[in-house]
């Protein structure tokens, strides 16, 4: 589980930047934003946690973009892997949480 209050900040790999980006129109600002608004649906990502433990979240950017972001805590910092637009059953269940 993420302890929040520890989190100093973010880690981006440079692959991960540039396919966020690519793929899915996603900067990294906007995904760091997430984190910082509420509400902030926090899920386990048990399929992709074998090497280490990933959770995902589902949040909301200062412009109102729903954005599903999978990521790891790495010691003080978060470290984002991937962050995209919800899908439909995610923005179903980011808008009932």
């Amino acid at each position: 589980m993420i302890r929040w209050e520890a989190i100093t900040g973010f880690d981006w790999d440079a692959g991960n930047r540039i396919k966020n980006r690519a793929a899915h129109g996603v900067e990294c600002a906007d995904a760091e934003q997430v984190f910082l608004n509420r509400p902030l649906l926090l899920l386990p990502d048990a399929k992709h946690s074998a090497d280490e433990p990933r959770l995902r979240v589902l949040g909301r950017t200062e412009a109102g973009r729903l954005l599903h972001i999978a990521f790891t805590q790495r010691g003080t910092l978060i470290r984002i892997i991937s962050a995209r637009d919800m899908n439909r059953k995610e923005r179903t269940a980011y808008e009932n949480a």
